[in-house]
This record gives C-alpha cells, structure tokens and sequence, in this order.
C-alpha cells in the first residue's frame, strides 16, 4: 500500500469541510519541533514516520523551507506553517513590528505560498489576552486581518488563518479562510460542548484544532493515549474539518531554551514510540473523511421532499446532488405546485426520483402533499435552488438518536457567486437563517434545510395552508417546540443555497418574506414585540463571530478568565467574497442592507402587519471621566512577576474592576491595567502598567505603586 495522501492536489475549503483534490479530508495533524540546536531530527525520515502512522498534515513552528516542503509532499503531507515574528510584543503600539511580521509572512506566500505541499498559512499564535486587552481587541484584530488580506493578495490558492485560543475567542478575523483554534481540554464532556461552540462561532467557514495535547510527565503515557483517542472521537462526531495533536516529540526548544519540565510528545527524546502513537498508528491509517469514523446507530428512512413552481432553472442541480446523497436508505420527491415551465421534464431526466403534480395552491400545501407521500419515518424538506451535501441526510439522521429531537436542519451555505450581484446578494441580510438557542439547538430552521420526525410533524399539525411562499418554516418550528419537541441543529448537515443572481430579485424576496411576516403577525401575536419578530434564541447569518467596537468581553476578574466569551449587539454577517470584495460591490451591499428591511416593513404593513420602524440602531456610549493616563514598566521574575504585582496591589487597597471592564484593579477615581512582556532572556518579563487618575492626583498614586511593585519584587525600567 502506498503512502496515503500522495498526490491528491492542494488543501481546499468545501464548505464547512477540507478537500484535497476531489475529495474531502479530515486534516490529521501533528506538530513538529521546534528542536534544540544541534538536536535536529532528521525530517525526511521523521516525515514519512508521520505518514505510516496516518496522520496527513504536519504544523511547524517557524518558516517551512523548499526542502521541507518537498519531503512533506513525498509523503502525502500538506504543512502548516508560517514566520515568526513579535506577535508576543505591542505590535500596535509600535508599528514597526507590525510591518516586519507583515514583511516576513508575504514574503514567505509569494516564495512558498504556491508550493502543493503548502497547506495552510498561520500568520500568527495564540496573542496572549492580556497582551490583547493592552493594545485593544478591535485593532488587534484589524491588524491580523491585514495581515490575512497581505497574504492572499501574494498566494491566492494558499489557506490562510490566525490560530486563536480560548483566552481571546472573540478575537477571530473575519477574512481568515478557517478558524484555527489551539484547545487544552482534558475533560471529554467539555471537549465535546467547546467544539459545538466553535462550530458556530465559525460561522459558515470549517473549524480545525490547531494544538490539542496532554503532558506525559504529569499524567502518564497510558493517560495520554486514552485522551488523544478520545479527542479524535470528538472531534470527528462533530463534524469539524480536522485537528493536530501536540507534539510529534518531546525533544522542544522555545524562547532558546531546551524544554525539559514536559512532555507532550507522541515519541520520547530517544525517538520511541508512546503507547499514544501506538494506538494512533492503528486508528488513524483507516479515518480519511469523517464517514470512515463516525456511524448512525440505526439510520431511519429519510424522504427528501422538494416543493417547486417553475423552478427548472435550478431544480437539475437539485436534484443532480440530491440522487448523490451519500446514504443507506432515502427517497427523492418531487412536488411539482402548478408548474408552466420544464419542471417535469426536468424531473424526468431522474429515473430515481419520484414526481407528483398538484394544481397551483400554494408552498405549505405543497409541503404537507409532499410528506402524505412520503415512505420515510424522516421528512427532509429542501428548495429547487439548493444543493444538498453530500453527507447532509448522515448529519441530520445522527441527531434523530435522541428520541426527544422532532425535528433538525443545519446551515445554508451560498455557492461561489457567478455575477458582483449575486455575491452582494449572498453577504446581504435577510436570507433565510437558523435562530439558534445554544449551540445544537435550534428555535428555527429555515425551510430549505429542514427536516422532522413523522410523529412530530402529525402532533403539530403539518404546514398551514394560508403561507403559499413563505414564513411556513417559521410557524411550523414554533408549533413543534410547542408540541413539546426539540429542534436539534447539525453544524455539518449544510445545503447549497443559490441565493437570487440580482438585486431586484433579491428586494422581490424580501418584499415576500415582509409579507409573510404579516401572516406570522396574525397567527402569534404573541411572537412579536417592538413590531419585529421577538426570537428567544441568536439569529446566525454565517459571518464569524469576534469582537467590534460595540462587543461587550467578559474577560473574568483582572482579565484572567481561561474562556473569554463575547456579547455582541448583532450577529455578523458573511463578507463578500475575495474575487468581488471592490469598491462597487462594498457600495450595493450598504445600499441592500439599507433598503431590505424598509422594504421588507413596508410589504409587511402592505399586508396587515405591524407598521415598519425606520430609525437608527441606538446604543449605550459610556465615556470616562477625565484622567490622565501614565504608562511605565517593570521588570521581574518569568513568569509570576505581573500576578505578583496584581497580588501586591488587591494587598494595598486595591480592588477588581467588573469582569467586563478592560481596567483591572481600582482604588478610589484611580485604575490600573497590565500588561506581560517578553524580555531579553528567558527568566524574566516586562511587566507594563497603565495608570488612570484624575488630574492632579497622580503623584502619590504612582509613589504608591512603586512601592507595592519593589514589595513584589519587581525593578522599575522607565
């Protein structure tokens, strides 16, 4: 048997997923040195070991060179790689450093970038979050936007990303090609819930693990290889693109130190292999996608019904994916509402799928014809101007082992835009989107990737017949949940949803949904509040989740909370795709965010609803008080000296600002923040200080927490 992987083209987005090639791929990863000087391991050898064990991917800390490459690509391995540079330091506060590290990464894309065995470009790791409160989240995150949008511009078929950490969640860039998350979890359970969170705070784009490891010094070898196999368990049920196991191993050298107080590695310094990369070895060779690994216990038979009128345009594509379904046991129907155009003759080419034509009466009558039809215990509902993935029935069928889930459904996902107005139109608001509740629940799913146990679609009555083109799914979510069911969401069940081609197309749409609102109104009343829909739950519309200048961080007492979350006054919306992001389409896209909900209130008054609201989203701005601010330095011990200082300081009176507050301690009108640096060697650290005090006051202040800071054992540099 050859080396797996070998030849199979570049690493590629497929949706929520990695392909190489035609196929898609679970990334298999591991990271790989950096090593002490002197002790190199030679990478050949090493590379191929790799790829014997069935890992497919290796991460570097430091530049790849040609060499390397080619050694990886021999071996079926794509790299992940990038250039260090001084991402630990205030690279906001001093720009110079921001400029090298932006040197050095487009010039590593425009040499390397176009290299087969180049997979991913990480532009840089883990920006420690007390660092990024000191310099500000929202810039901190422009910065590695910019540097994202440097690299693409120099290697445009190269993955770039910013692998991020739980401390700073929220400061994921928007225009990164996959979220790269570095995760520590040695509990299964929350393993399992943290990549249900990623898997939304990545909005439309994969998810991969970047870092997961467990140290054998502390817990052991067989501790160790009961862990990993776990998280690869997870991490496939999950239905994440891939993860990388730290580290191939324990031979380490960081900061120009040999590391010898862990050891994380899949090998020992001696270059034997641990129980760990044992069991790999035996597991890992056999998974190449997650259908290798993942099972449904009992796979229900699945009716996929698709309702159309005068969709022949799109409904061969349609139904082209829809006969591919990768499943054991599914029908296709087709329920034709009064078509005049080539819909049965479309539907004929398919010899698999079965046709019913009914008179013209509407969307939701469609609907339920479609499901007195249907064979299967599970009826999967989809539009003519979808494509389903693939695997889309396995995803929805696993959520259904949990008899008290009555129905499922998981994203839509524009396809790559053929015209600078459908790319608009796909990064435009108001396209139909699941309102989620927590990560795998749902308080709706929208219609074109929606699918219900018979029992429950029985118990809440079917489709109502008075919504003819939309707002059917929404009613009908809500009267299961009231049936007493819950609505399950499966982040990898997605379906191609081809938006409409133009802007009146679009303003047509939304003209729709207003007036299906108006139904909505009279059916619920109780639903709606302000004039607008009242959703308990998020409405996600496939941008990625980070901070902006209205984000609210819960950073934890004196910002030192392991998982940093985010409250967001809106969830963002996906960006215009790379090949149109221009100035014209940046300038249709303000204008279809401006008129789609006038419009869309206007037709929803039009047909009785609740008159539209056209005033301006107002929010809190909360201003300081005058201060002066200082800024100075200290220097101590790696690596207590700044909770020494914070110690020192609660000690004098000072006391934790809210968890909210980017200031860390107070005392009286006066606030501090701080701040740890990186210092020339490797036993000590910069610790900077920011002082808030009113005017005139801040001598004695400052006196006082010179003192406190010698107390501690810090020497002041500034």
């Amino acid at each position: 048997m050859g080396v797996p992987g070998r030849g199979q083209g570049r690493l590629r987005v497929d949706g929520r997923f990695l392909a190489r090639g035609a196929e898609r791929v679970f990334l298999k990863g591991v990271t790989y040195g950096p090593f002490p000087g002197g002790e190199e391991l030679e990478a050949g050898e090493e590379l191929a070991r790799m790829a014997r064990h069935g890992f497919n991917a290796v991460r570097i800390y430091e530049e790849p060179g040609r060499e390397f490459l080619d050694a990886a690509g021999a071996c079926g391995l794509v790299v992940m790689g990038g250039a260090p540079w001084a991402w630990a330091h205030d690279f906001v506060g001093e720009p110079r450093l921001l400029a090298e590290g932006l040197v050095r990464l487009t010039s590593l894309a425009k040499r390397l970038g176009g290299h087969p065995a180049f997979g991913a470009l990480l532009v840089a790791n883990e920006v420690a979050s007390d660092l990024v409160r000191w310099m500000g989240p929202v810039r901190v995150r422009e910065a590695l936007e910019e540097l994202i949008e440097a690299c693409r511009a120099e290697a445009p078929d190269l993955l770039v990303a910013y692998s991020n950490y739980p401390s700073t969640e929220y400061l994921e860039p928007r225009n990164a090609d996959f979220t790269a998350f570095n995760i520590y979890l040695e509990e299964r359970r929350a393993m399992g819930a943290y990549l249900a969170r990623l898997q939304n705070i990545a909005g439309d784009r994969p998810v991969v693990v970047t870092e997961f490891g467990l140290d054998t010094l502390r817990h052991g070898e067989q501790r160790q290889a009961e862990v990993l196999d776990w998280h690869l368990t997870e991490c496939l049920e999950a239905g994440i693109a891939g993860t990388t196991i730290f580290t191939w191993s324990d031979r380490w050298w960081t900061g120009g130190h040999k590391v010898t107080d862990w050891a994380f590695g899949l090998t020992r310094a001696d270059r034997t292999a641990k129980p760990a990369l044992t069991a790999m070895g035996r597991r890992l060779p056999g998974i190449r996608s997650h259908r290798d690994a993942v099972t449904v216990s009992e796979p229900p038979p699945i009716s996929v019904v698709i309702c159309t009128r005068n969709g022949a345009a799109l409904l061969g594509a349609c139904l082209e994916a829809a006969t591919r379904l990768d499943y054991p046991n599914f029908e296709v129907l087709v329920v034709d509402d009064g078509s005049s155009d080539a819909t049965r003759a479309v539907t004929a080419r398919f010899s698999a799928v079965r046709y019913h034509y009914q008179e013209h009466a509407g969307l939701s009558a469609a609907r339920n014809r479609g499901a007195d039809l249907a064979k299967g215990r599970i009826i999967s509902y989809t539009d003519d101007d979808c494509e389903p993935d693939r695997d889309w029935l396995f995803w929805l069928a696993r959520t259904y082992d949990d008899p008290k889930v009555g129905a499922a459904g998981g994203p839509n996902l524009p396809p790559a835009a053929r015209s600078l107005q459908a790319a608009v139109v796909g990064a435009a608001p108001g396209a139909p989107s699941h309102v989620l509740l927590g990560d795998l629940r749902a308080e709706h799913l929208p219609g074109c990737n929606l699918s219900v146990r018979r029992e429950a679609f029985e118990q809440a009555g079917g489709f109502r017949a008075q919504f003819t083109s939309a707002g059917d799914d929404v009613d009908f979510c809500w009267r299961v949940a009231e049936a007493g069911w819950e609505l399950a969401f499966a982040p990898a069940a997605i379906v191609w949803h081809r938006r409409r081609e133009t802007l009146f197309g679009y303003l047509r749409q939304q003209a729709g949904y207003g007036r299906a609102e108006a139904l909505l109104y009279e059916a619920h009343p109780e639903r709606f509040e302000d004039r607008e829909i009242r959703w308990e739950g998020c409405l996600y519309t496939g941008g990625t989740v980070s901070v902006d200048a209205r984000g609210v961080i819960y950073h934890g007492t004196m910002g030192e909370a392991p998982y940093q979350g985010l409250e967001i006054h809106s969830m963002p919306r996906r960006g215009l795709e790379a090949g149109f992001a221009k100035a014209e389409a940046r300038f249709l896209l303000r204008a279809a965010a401006y008129l789609q909900p006038r419009v869309r209130g206007f037709f929803r008054w039009l047909a009785g609803g609740p008159a539209p609201r056209f005033g301006r989203e107002t929010w809190k701005v909360y201003q300081d008080e005058v201060r002066d601010t200082l800024e100075f330095s200290f220097l101590g011990p790696a690596p207590t000296a700044r909770s020494a200082l914070l110690d020192g300081l609660r000690s004098g009176g000072w006391t934790p600002c809210g968890e909210t507050d980017r200031w860390e301690l107070q005392r009286g009108p006066s606030r501090v923040q701080t701040v740890s640096l990186p210092a020339d060697g490797q036993e000590a650290v910069v610790v900077g200080v920011r002082l808030q005090h009113p005017p005139g006051l801040g001598a004695g202040v400052i006196h006082d927490l010179e003192a406190i800071a010698r107390e501690s054992g810090l020497i002041r540099l500034d």
